[in-house]
């Protein structure tokens, strides 16, 4: 008898621990980690379209899934790898790694899955092996970013016809081959048409206002920026710096014609978001990043602010503005 009452305590107990146990895994929410080369500010209207892929997969923040941020704020990009390392050592369950940051997110590990923003070709890159196919723990969205920047001088230049001399706006240290290679492209597009142009480099604050004063030294008529997470994140200043010496320029997101840049042209990190949260609640459903075959950015949009034209006395050519996807008035 005395057995038997043991093992019906035994029993109860144990009947009683589980629904508590069970409670407690319930509560257990994942975390989707974010490595972001921008700041805070700048991200903030990024983070509303992936949230919004994420409800689509029935994920919601705060009450089913978490968010885990680390911001690299122009930083150099051997910071990167510590906000990886960092990110793997919380245990996300997933990377999100925005501009450039896919590259320092896999190197930190090979089994946490990771959703990459490509400027360029992953493969290239040596990031995956196949696009359709990634056959690794990363996934994504292909932008083109680096592959823009012979359209964005076509652009310019149809915009300042009278440019004798367009400066060009790069960072040599980025380490992806690809933005080299979008540099030379604009080197090549500039020579076939014999225009004049001035590259300069800059990795740090101090470099582009170096850069600036350059340009208005040569007396440059225009200005195309190259895509780069740093010169992304330093928006604000080089914007600044164009307005205050009325120089016209062109950059890569259509956030920079909102906030006083001239004109944009590139894809929509609207959509590209909105994909990558999709993306990211398939993964916490089980699904695998070598399963899921890298998304194409097929929306790319040309966006002119008609109050900066204005202010630097610049008018767009009508036939320019028939082709804007957006017009800032």
């Amino acid at each position: 008898m005395n057995e038997r009452r043991k093992f019906i305590t035994l029993l109860a107990g144990a009947a009683a621990a589980w629904p508590l146990a069970a409670r407690a895994q319930q509560t257990a929410m994942p975390v989707v980690g974010f490595l972001i080369t921008a700041s805070p500010s700048q991200f903030a209207d990024r983070i509303a379209p992936f949230r919004e892929g994420l409800r689509k997969e029935e994920f919601v923040q705060d009450r089913n899934v978490a968010f885990e941020f680390r911001w690299l704020e122009g930083q150099g990009y051997g910071q990167m790898q510590q906000l990886a390392a960092e990110l793997v050592a919380r245990r996300v369950d997933v990377i999100v790694a925005g501009g450039g940051a896919a590259a320092a997110a896999k190197a930190a590990t090979s089994t946490i899955p990771i959703l990459g923003l490509s400027g360029g070709d992953p493969v290239k890159a040596g990031l995956v092996a196949s696009l359709n196919r990634p056959d690794a723990n990363l996934t994504g969205v292909v932008l083109f970013s680096f592959s823009l920047g012979p359209k964005r001088f076509e652009l310019l230049r149809e915009s300042v016809p009278g440019a004798k001399l367009i400066a060009v706006l790069a960072n040599s240290s980025n380490p992806d081959p690809e933005t080299k290679a979008d540099t030379e492209g604009v080197e090549a597009a500039a020579h076939a048409v014999g225009q004049q142009i001035l590259i300069l480099n800059a990795s740090s604050e101090r470099d582009v206002d170096a850069a600036f004063a350059t340009m208005v030294q040569q007396g440059a008529g225009a200005l195309l920026v190259m895509a780069d997470p740093f010169l992304n994140n330093r928006r604000e200043q080089i914007i600044a710096l164009a307005a205050r010496h009325a120089i016209p320029a062109i950059y890569e997101w259509r956030e920079h014609a909102q906030v006083g840049g001239l004109m944009s042209y590139g894809s929509s990190l609207t959509d590209a978001y909105r994909q990558l949260g999709g993306y990211a609640g398939r993964i916490l459903k089980g699904a695998k990043p070598a399963d899921l075959p890298f998304m194409r950015a097929v929306k790319i949009e040309l966006v002119l602010n008609l109050r900066t034209a204005k202010t630097i006395g610049l008018i767009f050519p009508i036939t320019l503005l028939g082709r804007a996807d957006e017009v800032i008035e």
